[in-house]
């Protein structure tokens, strides 16, 4: 093997995306909230954004005349144009002297006024802050601090109430131990005997709600029976050795291993239903998620279905004229490059916001053309599409509009629906109509509702059964529609 230095030229072709482009797909993805919270974001970093207005003495079209002059000017006095490359320490000058001059163009009257302007508005935020903390829902309480409530009017001694309440901390969302009580008192830290560590294990299995403190199903279930639950006696065989058998729907063979009658069996598991399988459950609070439509959909005169966006909360984005005019006018080369690198910073993100509403309304607009079936009879009649149908009539790229229906919601006569549920594929029946999946999920679910549950019909019966409406599909392909539907097996749906 021979190692050696020497030169070669390669010839190859790479394509890197422009940070433009870039930040147009980011933006193009974003869901209406966080696109607002992303504007926030840019208008607290770049002084050179603000709020548009229908001012007709602060047009964009003027501002942006004004910063085409500027840039003009600045290019033909320029000495050496460069690439900006400012650090903090940079900005933090360049903007400590525009604020200078700033205090030495406004007279002293126009201060004091404007300060106390600044000094109301702070205090207006101030008691706004104050309201909403007020009016802020206090945290719930969660499992431990429930349980450690009630652990506190125990009368036990030191040793065991600092093991219980070592234990009520190590407790899961589920209200359970995950390890057995020798393996929690090893990693206790301190010594405990077996008689405390029990003791404290029984006190912790007496708190509120019912069923903490188990180390498994059975356990948490057992916990939970008392003297005057229903069935008692059956339910403590049914849980011990049956809840596999339960869960299969197995009552015959319950029947023959145990010699109750079916009829107390049944009985039983009723009761067994009202017992809790994750009594901390309920201590566990998920945030409601605010769903904000991105589009509405309403007819015309014509009675055609036209998208509109809802951008009533997306504020109109525009350069200051102060700025257009700093950067005219400011003798400091620095400052001006300054500016003009937050301009064209501005300038891409204003253009950025009106290409994703563009392309965003019209891959909807596509969408809902394809779907009016849907949007006039109902979900029944929804019709087979595919991203890349759509990119073909809008003409971009099949990611472009996986993008565009990201998180993205529509307001429509029939209700709210993401953007993603109107695509999705479908088969051809024996006439040779293409019909979409969910319409076949609604055709198998109609089935099971009105099958015999003393028969129920098992996947081949329903493969028969959609074969006969028109349907032709695999056995596999009804199994896994029936688990997506939530739907048992024939097994567990028959009725004894």
């Amino acid at each position: 093997m021979q190692l050696n230095i020497s030169q070669q030229m390669k010839l190859s072709q790479q394509m890197k995306l422009a940070p433009r482009m870039i930040q147009s797909m980011e933006i193009l993805q974003l869901p209406l909230m966080a696109l607002e919270e992303r504007i926030d974001q840019e208008m607290e970093e770049n002084p050179v954004l603000e709020r548009g207005t229908n001012d007709a003495e602060t047009s964009d079209t003027e501002v942006a005349q004004e910063i085409e002059k500027a840039h003009e000017e600045a290019t033909a006095t320029a000495v050496e144009e460069k690439e900006l490359v400012v650090d903090n320490d940079h900005n933090n000058e360049a903007d400590f002297e525009r604020l200078l001059e700033m205090s030495a163009d406004w007279p002293e009257d126009n201060l004091s006024a404007g300060s106390r302007v600044s000094s109301n508005r702070i205090q207006e935020d101030s008691d706004r802050q104050h309201d909403a903390i007020a009016n802020m829902a206090a945290r719930p309480q969660s499992l431990q601090e429930y349980l450690l409530e009630q652990f506190g009017f125990f009368n036990c001694s030191p040793a065991v109430r600092a093991f219980g309440e070592y234990l009520i901390q190590n407790l899961d969302h589920n209200g359970r131990l995950q390890s057995s009580l020798a393996e929690i008192a090893e990693v206790y830290g301190r010594p405990i005997d077996r008689a405390d560590a029990e003791q404290a294990l029984d006190l912790v299995r007496k708190l509120d709600p019912p069923g903490v403190g188990a180390r498994d199903l059975k356990e948490c279930l057992l916990l939970q029976l008392t003297e005057t639950t229903p069935y008692r006696d059956v339910l403590r065989v049914l849980i011990s050795s049956h809840l596999k058998d339960i869960a299969d729907n197995r009552l015959p063979v319950i029947e023959r291993k145990t010699g109750y009658p079916l009829e107390v069996i049944k009985a039983a598991i009723d009761e067994l239903h009202h017992l809790n399988p994750s009594p901390g459950q309920g201590f566990e609070t998920q945030p409601v998620q605010k769903i904000t439509p991105d589009l509405s959909v309403d007819k015309d005169e014509d009675g055609k279905y036209v998208v509109k966006l809802k951008d009533e909360y997306t504020p109109q984005l525009r350069i200051s004229r102060y700025y257009a005019e700093q950067l005219r006018n400011n003798p400091d080369a620095k400052t001006k490059e300054y500016i003009r690198g937050k301009i064209d910073s501005a300038k891409w993100l204003i253009d950025s916001i009106e290409q994703r509403q563009n392309t965003l309304r019209r891959v909807a607009q596509a969408i809902v053309d394809r779907q009016t079936e849907f949007l006039d009879r109902g979900p029944e009649f929804i019709t087979p599409l595919k991203m890349q149908q759509i990119a073909d009539i809008v003409g971009v790229h099949v990611t472009t509009v996986s993008r565009a229906v990201d998180k993205k919601w529509i307001e429509t006569p029939r209700g709210l629906f993401s953007l993603k549920s109107f695509f999705g594929g479908g088969t051809r029946t024996t006439d040779g109509e293409e019909v979409a999946w969910n319409i076949i999920r609604l055709r198998m679910k109609e089935l099971v509702d009105g099958e015999d549950k003393r028969h129920p019909l098992s996947d081949e019966a329903l493969v028969d059964q959609l074969a006969a409406t028109g349907y032709k599909l695999a056995r596999r392909t009804v199994t896994k529609y029936r688990k997506a539907l939530g739907i048992p097996s024939s097994r567990q749906r028959r009725e004894y």
